[in-house]
């Protein structure tokens, strides 16, 4: 994936009512601007914003019939997001048990502070 689509799609998830609109879309699958925004205390205007944001990030398409905007989720860009986070869970969770267990492995006997004192 290309660091520039996986960017988009964190900034894009970076917001509480971009987050909303995605959530109502994965429960609807498919709504029109105004069913998505009728919850939402934001003006249209923001509204049409989020959703650039949105689309950009291949989150959601839009399309216009006459009159009407029907906005629907795109949820492979989603899987690519999380894959991603998969890969770098891996990764942190083997270096994190390697970590722990050098921390948690019984320390070899040092030499005794006591006697070094008495020389």
């Amino acid at each position: 994936m290309q660091t520039e689509r996986l960017n988009a799609i964190y900034r894009a998830l970076g917001d509480p009512s971009r987050r909303a609109m995605l959530q109502r879309l994965a429960h609807a699958r498919s709504l029109t601007v105004s069913e998505l925004a009728a919850p939402l205390p934001l003006a249209m205007p923001t509204v049409l914003k989020h959703l650039e944001v949105l689309e950009r990030a291949a989150l959601v398409r839009r399309h216009k019939t006459g009159r009407t905007v029907t906005v629907t989720l795109q949820p492979a860009a989603m899987a690519e997001a999380m894959a991603w986070l998969q890969r770098t869970e891996t990764f942190w969770t083997s270096r994190l048990d390697r970590l722990a267990a050098v921390v948690e492995s019984p320390r070899p006997p040092g030499p005794s502070t006591s006697e070094e004192e008495s020389s």
